[in-house]
């Protein structure tokens, strides 16, 4: 919700998909185990992803090319807004060690025309993050 350009959406919404102008939602789609390592003292330390899917109404999405133009924008815009904030160490915290997260946005696409003049756009957010158990 921080991405200076959000202002575009009106709403999003979670696992809640409204389609309707300037609204979006993110769908989790579940944790993918990445690696396991236990140590001889029997720490485990796992390296997790998280996958969501973000999707966005947008207008003007079929009718024009300004809009076509500026939506395209929005969306290349956010996927470099979370790259810039998983750098700077400025996104959640997902495991266990604060900063070491890797939160990235990619395969931002234009994902359906809509017949009320309207586009849905999608892309993928993904954290990588490790977590680590005491086990005895």
């Amino acid at each position: 919700m921080t991405y200076p350009e959000m202002d575009a959406l009106q709403e999003l919404r979670i696992d809640y998909y409204a389609a309707q102008p300037e609204n979006g939602t993110v769908a989790p789609s579940g944790l993918t185990e990445i690696s396991r390592i236990e140590d001889i003292l029997g720490k485990v330390t796992v390296e997790n992803q998280y996958n969501f899917g973000l999707y966005c109404v947008l207008t003007n999405g079929a009718q024009d090319d300004d809009g076509v133009a500026a939506n395209a924008v929005w969306i290349m815009g956010l996927q470099q807004w979370v790259q810039e904030q998983s750098v700077l160490h400025q996104a959640p915290t997902f495991g266990d060690e604060a900063g070491t997260e890797r939160i990235y946005a990619h395969n931002g696409a234009l994902y359906a025309i809509n017949e009320d003049g309207t586009a849905t756009y999608f892309l993928r957010l993904t954290v990588d993050f490790k977590k680590t158990y005491e086990v005895n």
